[in-house]
């Protein structure tokens, strides 16, 4: 162990442990079910491991300390490659444990539903995005709920962990015709809240939207099956595919 490890005051294993623990039992404390709380925990575990992956592949691989010549540089590099390697494969490890082998299928044979914590989440990642094109209007937090629970129907648990990422993505690439949308149907335009288009002044159309570009027929399907009306969808394809 070199002088700098020595300096270095990172928590150890019993630390790690005991902040983990701490945090669920607050969690508890809050109503948030163990199995929720578990799996956000090992989300932000994997994704720490996969953020730091990306990070040092996208360095190159850096060149080797010192100047002790081709074959030990040549070693060096091979070694830090290997490292990375490893650190791709705790990574994927890490988020196996909480969300299982993509597509996997549940012991029914089934797609798993939804569950609370996932669409908690995602309900975190377009509250945002929908607040950067137009302002907040209400919609009943129980339809809210139903609403995208359809939307992550159509996705593996494997997708949904993935999904405010995603739907980051899609807002930066459609924001234009995002803005067009809003400002044309949405709050402060002369369409009212309710009615066919009713979406357009939720935050749950980003959701929505992104499933009607990328899964439609899947999402539909979703969407009869929890009994959504039908012309809240139909009203949200016509304003996404009404002229510029």
């Amino acid at each position: 162990m070199g002088a700098a490890d020595q300096e270095r005051q990172w928590p150890d294993e019993a630390s790690v442990d005991n902040a983990r623990t701490t945090l669920l039992q607050l969690l508890a404390r809050a109503g948030v079910p163990s199995d929720d709380a578990r799996a956000l925990i090992g989300l932000v575990e994997a994704g720490t491991l996969a953020l730091a992956y990306e990070e040092l592949s996208a360095g190159g691989g850096g060149s080797a300390p010192g100047d002790k010549g081709e074959a030990y540089a040549s070693g060096w590099l091979d070694g830090a490659a290997g490292f990375l390697d490893e650190l791709g494969t705790v990574a994927e490890r890490t988020l196996v444990r909480v969300v299982g082998e993509d597509g996997q299928p549940d012991p029914a044979g089934e797609r798993p539903r939804p569950r609370r914590m996932e669409v908690e989440r995602t309900q975190v990642a377009v509250t945002p995005l929908y607040l950067s094109f137009a302002t907040v209007s209400e919609l009943d937090p129980e339809v809210t709920g139903e609403v995208l629970t359809a939307v992550l129907a159509t996705m593996s648990p494997r997708q949904r962990a993935g999904y405010p990422g995603l739907l980051t993505q899609f807002a930066g690439t459609h924001r234009a015709r995002l803005e067009r949308l809003f400002a044309a149907y949405g709050p402060g335009s002369a369409i009212t809240v309710h009615g066919r288009y009713s979406l357009v002044h939720s935050a749950t159309s980003i959701a929505v939207l992104e499933r009607l570009v990328a899964a439609p027929q899947a999402l539909r399907a979703e969407w009869d099956a929890a009994e959504l009306p039908p012309a809240w969808l139909d009203g949200l394809t016509t304003a996404w595919n009404a002229p510029a």
